[in-house]
């Protein structure tokens, strides 16, 4: 019984180590492609992060559990911006002021509108699944032209050096830091929740519990792994891009993807309360965006205690 504790806490060590080193890789790599970090962090960071939903939703389909991928989905959005914002928050006052996020934002909302319009059709088919990953490369496309923009306006006006950011680091060592962030990150949330599952049943905890509540905060561990690292690293722009672009990410690749597998019909509790929840945690993030309000350690408190209020309302 003493070795899924032990696993568990490797797990928690391996998504830290691997937390920070794909923010640092993330950075660096900005600085050398002459992009903004928030543009990094929106695609390849929140994409990575987001690998774990992607392994679960698909593979729930294959074993004939679609209502497990939605969930997991619209659980994990959830979590991303209540807990992985809320925590990091209570470690270190998260500066969103400084970051100009309205246009991905704005992205993001959209496809929460856009996902939920989707889901009153009752069923993610290929035709749903189309819609939703033609709005990816819509927002691939604008991240693309973003970045070029930037590298122009950068050759007449070079900005600042990002906080941990190494002009001289070497390619190989930027790639390499990516590479074991990208792979630590699910190893280590696989670890850690898979030995938590363990621990759980042992103390008789049933299986609907474990899913609702370790499937959809074991899947959001990579972002909030990322987002902790990045806060103490002052990379709020990392930290708020990583929940942004990884949200997006969920809606419409994962759901995309998975719905070319198979079907995934859609629960009247999803159109009557989750999705309504996720929608609402998105609007939460609103005068972070617009008003230029950090995420301080009070907010922390306000965004992790509803997100326990969440769990305690579909677990009761």
């Amino acid at each position: 019984m003493i070795l899924p504790w032990v696993l568990c806490g490797f797990g928690l060590v391996l998504l830290l180590l691997a937390g920070d080193a794909l923010v640092k890789g993330a950075v660096n790599m900005s600085l050398r492609l002459g992009v903004p970090a928030l543009i990094v962090s929106l695609t390849i960071v929140a994409f990575g992060t987001s690998a774990p939903e992607l392994l679960i939703s698909v593979q729930a389909i294959l074993d004939d559990a679609p209502g497990l991928a939605l969930g997991n989905v619209v659980g994990s959005n959830t979590a991303n911006i209540l807990l992985v914002l809320g925590v990091p928050a209570l470690l270190a006052t998260m500066h969103t002021a400084e970051c100009n996020t309205r246009k991905t934002y704005n992205l993001m909302l959209a496809a929460s509108v856009l996902f939920i319009a989707l889901a009153f059709r009752g069923v993610f088919d290929w035709v749903a699944g189309s819609v939703l990953l033609a709005g990816l490369a819509l927002m691939l496309l604008d991240a693309f032209r973003d970045a070029h923009r930037h590298r122009q306006a950068c050759k007449s006006a070079p900005e600042e050096e990002p906080e941990g950011a190494d002009p001289d680091l070497p390619w190989w060592r930027i790639l390499l830091l990516l590479l074991l962030g990208l792979a630590g990150l699910p190893l280590g949330a696989n670890l850690l929740v898979e030995n938590a599952t363990i621990i759980a049943k042992t103390y008789g905890v049933s299986d609907t519990v474990i899913g609702l509540t370790l499937v959809a905060i074991g899947t959001s561990l990579p972002e909030l792994a990322t987002t902790v690292m990045a806060a103490l690293r002052r990379q709020a722009d990392v930290a708020l891009g990583n929940v942004i672009g990884s949200n997006m990410f969920n809606l419409l690749a994962i759901i995309g993807i998975a719905s070319f597998v198979g079907p995934i019909p859609v629960d009247r509790e999803f159109l009557t309360f989750d999705l309504w929840v996720m929608l609402g945690a998105s609007v939460l993030l609103l005068p972070f965006v617009y008003l230029s309000w950090n995420i301080t350690r009070v907010w922390g408190v306000i965004l992790s205690g509803l997100y326990l209020a969440y769990l305690a309302i579909v677990l009761s």
